[in-house]
């Protein structure tokens, strides 16, 4: 494609990334949009109302932890019906769907820890939880048993309804309710259960929810109820997307690897077992930097102690075994497609290996920005049929990383492990059996786009589908352009995403490492066009 025509397309799907994608975003009132207080502020604002209201007076706030928490449910089912906006703009002050949970540990000695939730828009507390059962979904998985029920309820002390509703009423008063706007609700003798009249969007309702323990409260949690049926709904999608995700992803993917390891030795003749070394350590390096970089979201979670050691070993395990599939990718890809008399992957003393290096990195801006364009498409064709829908997710928010810089750095890793196992790797391998290009590139592209269906959009078939063709634009590019090239079209890819995540998020230093993100895998190329420039003589390769 000629430069004039491929930077042409390249501003067209800008256009479109920033009326379809970002505009929207800025303007949806969501962590994405920018403009929500720092951590700092939200840790002062929870130690004042513990201070004040809790009657913890001695409440330590250098040892206090603030991650981004959400009621995930309510933030989907008000996007799914197109009512986010508006619920934002008037009930999101007292119930936010997206918020900062502030953790104090023994904030006296008879809890082991205290979480405070804090409004991220306007640093408003808005719940709190304490005691034994502060998890909810602990409590709610203790109350689907008749011998968990009766624990819950012993442990409440024997209070009765009105002794509930006299400690609640200093609660309801401090949170900004009138006793006369509450409605009680049975909550089958457990805590007590308020719906707050003139809360309502939808078929969704606002509660104020108390639990109690030891014969004071507990926990109080602001929320909005979702329909049985969406939830529903979300568990069955769930479903199919952990098996699409283990069986046509996880399965077929540990199959390649397999295959990688024995093409490595049948073309060892044309490959070398020393190429892939480094970029598979590096890929290593970030996969498990970025593991433990999301360490607040497990301890967010409640996940601790023995939980959280068999999470961290089993995800070391899952990172061992990739990454010797990429490894195995990079040698046996190589190697098949230099068996067929094909270069795809350039070596450092290669004639033109600088200066296809540098090519790569450049027009992997323009091919970023056209396939920004092209998702947009997808993202408002998939809207209008499948009226595609999503929701948040606190394990992949970059407010819940110990070090957000790191972030962007899981786009080297998509970059190079993707690329490997699913282009150079994959398309040879499966040509070999389809007799196809075409169709050997669209199996490898559908098993790599079911690995992305737990990601919280819905119906959970939408990113198999936007990513189907993202997949085969990806390998068109390494097909006509080689490796290097397209490693760089998905870095910069994900780079700009990533980076635009940093930078809402606000902040001087995360603009300025969104900006260095964004500008990252051009300097990459320059410094390698430098330090391995090209050999004299003919520098002319087969993909310019």
């Amino acid at each position: 494609m000629k430069p004039k025509v491929l930077w042409t397309l390249a501003v067209i799907g800008l256009i479109l990334f920033v009326y379809e994608q970002l505009v929207p975003a800025l303007k949806s009132g969501s962590s994405e949009g920018g403009g929500t207080i720092s951590k700092t502020q939200a840790i002062q604002a929870a130690a004042d109302f513990a201070a004040n209201t809790l009657q913890f007076p001695d409440i330590r706030q250098d040892e206090a932890e603030a991650t981004y928490a959400t009621f995930s449910d309510v933030y989907g089912y008000l996007s799914k019906e197109n009512l986010l906006n508006k619920y934002n703009d008037q009930y999101g002050k007292a119930f936010p769907a997206e918020l900062f949970r502030v953790r104090f540990k023994h904030p006296d000695s008879h809890l082991d820890a205290l979480y405070v939730d804090v409004n991220m828009k306007d640093g408003n507390v808005v719940g709190f939880y304490g005691g034994e059962l502060w998890n909810r979904s602990v409590r709610d998985e203790l109350l689907k048993s008749a011998d968990g029920t009766a624990k819950v309820k012993s442990m409440e002390g024997e209070l009765t309804q009105e002794e509930k509703e006299q400690l609640a009423a200093p609660f309801v008063l401090a949170f900004g309710f009138k006793p006369e706007q509450l409605q009680p609700v049975d909550s089958g003798g457990v805590g007590l259960i308020y719906n707050v009249q003139g809360y309502k969007m939808g078929e969704a309702q606002g509660q104020l929810i108390f639990h109690f323990e030891y014969n004071r409260v507990s926990s109080l949690e602001s929320r909005f109820t979702v329909p049985v049926s969406h939830t529903e709904y979300v568990d069955q999608q769930s479903r199919l997307a952990t098996w699409l995700t283990f069986a046509g992803y996880a399965f077929l993917s540990f199959i390649l690897g397999i295959l990688a390891i024995v093409y490595s030795a049948r073309t060892r003749p044309y490959a070398s077992f020393k190429r892939g070394i480094f970029l598979t350590l590096f890929y290593l390096f970030i996969n498990v930097a970025s593991t433990l970089n999301m360490l607040p979201a497990f301890e967010a979670e409640g996940v601790s102690g023995a939980a959280l050691a068999f999470a961290m070993a089993f995800q070391l395990m899952a990172t061992l075994v990739m990454t010797a599939s990429i490894y195995f990718s990079l040698v046996g890809g190589d190697g098949l497609w230099r068996q067929k008399g094909r270069n795809m992957w350039l070596r450092s003393r290669e004639a033109g290996y600088g200066s296809h290096v540098l090519h790569s990195a450049l027009n992997g801006y323009a091919w970023a920005l056209i396939l920004l364009g092209v998702q947009s498409l997808i993202y408002l064709a998939l809207g209008l049929t499948l009226h595609t829908w999503s929701t948040t997710d606190e394990t992949q928010s970059p407010y819940n990383m110990v070090y957000p810089w790191l972030f962007p750095l899981m786009a080297w890793m998509a970059g190079i492990g993707e690329e490997a196992v699913y282009r150079l790797f994959g398309i040879p391998m499966l040509k070999k059996i389809v007799r196809s290009t075409f169709v050997a590139s669209l199996i490898t592209t559908l098993i790599w786009a079911f690995g992305h269906t737990l990601y919280p959009i819905y119906p959970v078939i939408s990113r198999p589908i936007e990513l189907t063709i993202i997949g085969l634009l990806f390998s068109y590019i390494f097909l006509r352009h080689g490796y290097i090239a397209v490693m760089f079209a998905h870095v910069v890819f994900d780079s700009l995403l990533m980076g635009l995540s940093l930078i809402t998020m606000g902040g001087a230093s995360n603009v300025l490492i969104g900006i260095i993100t964004f500008a990252m895998p051009a300097i990459v190329g320059y410094l390698i066009s430098v330090f391995r420039p090209s050999k004299p003589g003919n520098t002319k390769t087969l993909f310019d």
